[in-house]
């Protein structure tokens, strides 16, 4: 089957960010935590291929600390709306119309009423702002978005004459849901969880920028943007580099997302083809 072109070009963006990423665990060029105010400001050069910035650390160094950041707090967050949403979501759909039901339902329709940013501001009232905080934050918001996602698709499932059959075998609805509801809607999860990670990015950029998700000397790509705003019109990439790093890490994710769904998706799958 060929693969769609929006899901080749997503995934080589997100594959040279993640590759990015994992590296700056090892190595990056510079030490994120070295100072050099003689030499802030530096336009690029041999010994700093981007520049430096406002206190001189060096550019790519930060850029790679900073995607190792954004990827993780979003990964994580992503994997809390995961494991809480999607058993919440299968619950309510096996127990379609009953108490249960409506208060699961009821319950996401109270988190969606507080965003990420209005949650993170309640938590670092009480904790403080943090990276820890920031993935709290945008992993309660995701929690219903899943959870719905997984009782929409779930319920459709639950209709088809394969559940009617093994309901007469005397399997129990918490094992349908694990045996035949899951594995049926798990193509469905992976593309939510593809966007839910391209808008996590850009909720924890977001977060940082005014200053509660990662503290310095973290880098992050948001707080990047926060300290080069005094500094745009005298040295404007202090602002565009990790302006740029998350939108195209967006970009590929949502590209990557829409190939899967229609390479997953039967009734895409043939224009595709």
């Amino acid at each position: 089957m060929k693969l769609p072109t929006q899901l080749l070009i997503g995934a080589t963006l997100t594959a040279v960010f993640l590759a990015a990423a994992l590296l700056s665990l090892a190595w990056t060029p510079h030490s994120t935590l070295d100072l050099s105010i003689a030499n802030k400001l530096a336009a690029p050069n041999a010994t700093h291929l981007l520049g430096t910035d406002h206190l001189g650390r060096d550019l790519l160094s930060m850029l790679m600390a900073g995607a190792r950041t954004s990827i993780a707090v979003a990964l994580v967050a992503v994997t809390i709306g995961l494991t809480i949403g999607v058993p919440l979501g299968l619950t309510a759909a096996a127990a379609r119309g009953s108490l249960l039901d409506e208060l699961i339902m009821r319950a996401n329709d109270l988190t969606f009423a507080f965003p990420s940013l209005v949650i993170a501001i309640l938590i670092t009232a009480t904790f403080g702002p943090s990276a820890i905080n920031a993935i709290l934050a945008i992993g309660i918001f995701n929690i219903p978005v899943f959870a719905r996602v997984a009782r929409g698709a779930a319920l459709g499932v639950w209709q088809r004459e394969f559940i009617l059959a093994a309901r007469v075998a005397g399997k129990s609805r918490a094992r349908i849901s694990t045996e035949h509801i899951l594995p049926n809607i798990a193509n469905l999860l992976v593309v939510q969880a593809t966007i839910q990670f391209s808008l996590g990015i850009l909720a924890e950029a977001g977060l940082s920028y005014v200053g509660l998700g990662a503290q310095p000397p973290t880098p992050s790509w948001g707080r990047m943007l926060a300290d080069a705003q005094t500094f745009f019109y005298g040295t404007p990439r202090l602002a565009m580099l990790p302006a740029f790093s998350i939108v195209a890490m967006v970009l590929g994710l949502n590209l990557m997302g829409d190939g899967l769904r229609d390479m997953l998706d039967p009734r895409l799958r043939r224009a595709v083809q």
